[in-house]
């Protein structure tokens, strides 16, 4: 199964990003994730369920301890991996 992952970090700071944003972005950047969209206001990336869960994991522990005091997520299924995809049961 292929994840969608959408998130916020809070509170914001348009002048400087904060330490939490920070941290947010470094964990995206370093997990196994595709096309990882990084940006002001949100920030989405696309892999294997196994990835996106894990990612999402660090990324709600370590935000959390660098200062946010609210993360706004969605994940979205997009499509399907490995022996179902290959036999055309996909449903992206």
């Amino acid at each position: 199964m292929r994840l969608r992952v959408e998130f916020t970090t809070e509170p914001f700071d348009l002048d400087e990003a904060p330490a939490h944003a920070l941290v947010a972005r470094g964990v995206i950047e370093a997990a196994e994730l595709d096309a990882v969209d990084v940006g002001p206001f949100g920030n989405t990336a696309e892999g294997s369920a196994d990835a996106v869960l894990t990612a999402v994991d660090a990324l709600l522990r370590r935000t959390l301890e660098s200062g946010a005091t609210r993360i706004s997520l969605q994940v979205n299924v997009i499509g399907e991996t490995g022996a179902a995809a290959e036999n055309g049961e996909a449903d992206a």
